[in-house]
């Protein structure tokens, strides 16, 4: 199983005043695919890349990128009932991302710098979210996960590059990988049962006063085919010009190839986050989909730098478990 963690052991601050979280709307950049510059396959090397070969072959452009803040006004203050309704309008099915508030949860600050800890308390409470808040969900299997500490010296950091964490045919492979009975692993894939990748993020000391989550509307962002895939393109609304703007990646690791979808910024998409995140909530945000018409099938989504960010503001940290969807 592979997992990520670093071992940071700093206490979490207490609840900041409002104002040091930054809310409401904002124009940014943000990151966004460009192609290799010989138009070859573009690859991104997960560790140390071979004698002679770039990290990546492909590079990046940042574009100026209205950011609507989801977060109810309200919320701001002690909440009761009405709150989670206005959220509960996005949904998997349409948007790709839902989110889930006042989540119990046994864990501690101190649970998120151990693997085993993670893999011993968290891991359940997230398949039981995922089983509870998933129609027609069978089975979770949680493959791995990755906390991100913005801070120097951190392992792994916030990424600020617009992205989506698998494409269709990675998704087949991970079937492949995680379902232990291989002839049952190929009936899914043939479409025995519908499978989804679906990662659950939360931050780790809320609420989040840097590096926030910027997501978007999964029907605002055109789709394109995986020239490589082999479980089906990546299908959904397509642009008057046939070309989509989500690019297939290979991510090549020392044992396998996987494929990721970089994003090419497009003016037509809408762009989102939810203020001052706190830790007894949850974002889902699916990465593939096996059935569907293709409009909420996958969510792009990228950390940014926010100008508003007041200066000493807690460096974000955050954990992205990522699961296995049967059924």
């Amino acid at each position: 199983m592979s997992t990520t963690t670093t071992t940071t052991t700093v206490p979490p601050t207490t609840a900041p005043e409002a104002n040091t979280i930054p809310r409401g709307p904002i124009t940014v950049p943000l990151i966004f695919y460009h192609p290799p510059p010989d138009n070859s396959t573009p690859y991104n090397y997960v560790e140390t890349p071979p004698k002679g070969f770039p990290q990546r072959n492909f590079t990046e452009a940042a574009h100026d990128v209205h950011l609507t803040d989801i977060r109810p006004s309200h919320q701001h203050q002690p909440q009761g009932e009405e709150e989670q309704g206005e959220l509960k309008k996005y949904t998997l099915q349409t948007h790709a991302f839902q989110i889930h508030r006042h989540i119990p949860t046994s864990t501690t600050y101190s649970t998120f710098s151990s693997d085993a800890e993670v893999q011993k308390t968290y891991y359940p409470e997230v398949s039981s979210l995922l089983l509870s808040h998933i129609p027609g969900a069978q089975k979770v299997i949680i493959f791995d996960h990755t906390i991100r500490r913005d801070k120097d010296g951190a392992a792994r950091k916030p990424v600020q590059r617009a992205h989506v964490d698998q494409t269709a045919k990675a998704a087949a492979e991970r079937v492949r990988l995680h379902v232990e009975d291989k002839e049952e692993a190929e009936r899914i894939v043939q479409g025995g049962m519908r499978y989804r990748i679906v990662n659950v993020w939360r931050p780790l000391n809320g609420p989040v006063e840097s590096a926030p989550l910027a997501f978007a509307d999964a029907g605002s962002v055109f789709d394109t085919s995986s020239s490589s895939s082999s479980a089906g393109p990546e299908v959904g609304p397509a642009d008057e010009g046939g070309e989509g703007d989500l690019v297939a990646v290979e991510h090549r690791y020392p044992h396998r190839t996987g494929e990721t979808l970089q994003v090419k910024f497009n003016p037509n998409q809408r762009w989102m986050y939810l203020s001052g995140m706190e830790d007894h909530e949850r974002l889902l945000l699916q990465c593939s989909d096996s059935e569907g018409d293709g409009v909420g099938k996958r969510v792009p989504h990228t950390a940014f730098w926010d100008p508003r960010t007041v200066e000493g503001a807690k460096p974000r940290e955050s954990i992205e478990v990522r699961a296995l969807v049967l059924g």
